[in-house]
């Protein structure tokens, strides 16, 4: 069974012009080409498409998801898609509680009643790191990172809230797949890391390099990372050093 490069578009949301800049570069050659140049797929493209998708989901360029596919078994795949559904899990319950709350809250409010705090704030996120944060910095240190919140637009509310899952699952991929902490592919993820830690504050070579050595040395931030793969905190670790070493200010 075959689509046209109409039906894809719909189906999958990406433009048939994006479909064909695909067709151009060879990332998603489809399945045959009509004597009038229409273009159809079939279920294997489709599932490349699934795949192009989800690492452009993930922040990787073109080039670099091209890399990624052309050398990724389907063990690899599955295991990609595995740890990206788990996130969306997560995500699909934390929000729902997050509805819950907010339909708790108009209900009181048309009512005249009141909440007890726990309720107020269910399924809010906190950051457990606060006052430890603050006694390794100093206060004054922590609350510029507050201010600096304070004036995110939405798009890079979204990017510190999602931005340092993405870069996990991105490097958990290409470390299955044995690609070294200094190649573009894993480089260009380290930047998005970079990225995203700079919402908050701007390290300097050395305070991003111990910022990665830190994220071993300790348990939580090991646990939060790697959910038991210690060695991919450590994939961590060395690409944050290279990145440091060569791009980043004393």
């Amino acid at each position: 069974m075959a689509w046209s490069i109409a039906e894809v578009a719909r189906a999958s949301g990406v433009t048939a012009r994006t479909l064909r800049h695909y067709h151009a570069i060879g990332l998603l050659v489809p399945a045959r080409t009509a004597p009038n140049g229409r273009r159809y797929y079939e279920q294997e493209q489709l599932l490349r498409l699934q795949q192009i998708l989800l690492l452009r989901d993930l922040g990787l360029s073109l080039d670099v998801v091209a890399e990624v596919i052309a050398h990724r078994s389907s063990h690899d795949t599955i295991a990609v898609l595995a740890r990206h559904k788990e996130w969306l899990l997560r995500e699909q319950l934390r929000l729902a509680q997050l509805v819950r709350t907010v339909d708790s809250t108009i209900e009181n409010l048309r009512k005249g009643g009141e909440m007890s705090p726990e309720k107020v704030f269910e399924g809010f996120e906190h950051n457990p790191y606060e006052a430890e944060a603050r006694e390794r910095w100093g206060d004054e240190a922590v609350d510029a990172s507050y201010r600096r919140i304070q004036g995110w637009s939405e798009e890079e509310a979204e990017k510190a809230r999602t931005g340092y899952t993405r870069v996990h699952e991105g490097l958990a991929a290409l470390k299955a797949e044995g690609t070294a902490v200094t190649e573009l592919s894993v480089q260009e993820l380290i930047q998005q890391h970079y990225e995203v830690t700079s919402l908050f504050w701007t390290p300097t070579r050395e305070a991003y390099k111990g910022l990665g050595q830190m994220y071993v040395d300790d348990e939580r931030f090991r646990q939060n990372i790697g959910d038991g793969d210690d060695s991919l905190v450590e994939y961590l670790r060395d690409a944050m050093t290279v990145y440091a070493d060569n791009r980043l200010d004393a």
